[in-house]
């Protein structure tokens, strides 16, 4: 059953009955359905859930402004205000960000914390842009080549997410590309649970890893999942062992 959040632009697909326990925030270009079968698992075991659709993707219109996983944590957070507090947020890649940030920013609404597949730590070297097209960007700069040369260089040296993008989620995927999380997870007080496909190539095990070192660090309870054989979509090759993870959050 689709449900209408906030100001009636944020969409979710409500599971279970009563009031909501469970969150899940999908990855980029996803959509909530992402989590039908965790949900429908979660709703036996007794807890309600909603998958949403983050602004600009499924039912979610796009937000009128451009801004990173900080700016959609922020339309989040105001949504699940509306709701009560105390939820286990559930995120898988950009979902991950975000309910990282929230978190960090709204203790208060959070629970405990399951992230999967979420980029909210850098491990190695950052990527440059390809030499070619930073020489064509330049060269825009420079007003000696045309604003469609340069969109052309877009789509060629670009991210298949970037290249499938355009107008204002296009805006949105490069600000949450130049996001840095470190400030969120030095801030994060909840219980953090890891679950990571092992064969995930986007966001690779490293990262959890890294993620867990930071935490326990800190001091804060954090569980760690790296499931053989299991790749970057884990919402959907491991439904259970996700599900499973914020069942255990709730207890």
């Amino acid at each position: 059953m689709l449900r209408a959040l906030g100001d009636g632009t944020l969409f979710a697909d409500a599971h279970g009955d009563g009031a909501p326990q469970v969150i899940w925030l999908h990855g980029w270009a996803r959509r909530g359905a992402d989590f039908a079968r965790c949900g429908e698992i979660v709703a036996a075991q007794g807890a309600a859930s909603l998958a949403l659709d983050l602004p600009g993707f499924g039912a979610s219109p796009p937000p009128a402004v451009a801004g990173g996983a900080r700016l959609y944590a922020g339309v989040v957070a105001g949504a699940l205000a509306d709701l009560g507090e105390d939820f286990v947020l559930v995120g898988h890649s950009f979902g991950g960000r975000v309910a990282t940030v929230i978190a960090a920013e709204h203790p208060e609404l959070v629970r405990a914390l399951v992230l999967t597949g979420a980029p909210v730590a850098r491990v190695g070297a950052s990527r440059r842009p390809a030499t070619g097209y930073r020489v064509i960007r330049a060269l825009r700069r420079w007003g000696l080549v045309s604003e469609d040369r340069l969109e052309a260089a877009r789509q060629r040296y670009g991210s298949a997410d970037y290249r499938a993008a355009s107008g204002i989620v296009r805006d949105v995927l490069v600000a949450t590309l130049a996001e840095d999380y470190s400030n969120e997870l030095t801030r994060l007080v909840a219980p953090v649970e890891l679950v990571w496909g092992e064969r995930d190539r986007e966001v690779p095990v490293a990262v959890a890893h890294r993620v867990r070192d930071v935490l326990t660090a800190r001091g804060v309870p954090v569980v760690t999942t790296v499931l053989p054989g299991v790749g970057h979509l884990l919402p959907l090759e491991a439904p259970d062992e996700l599900a499973a993870a914020a069942t255990r959050a709730l207890s």
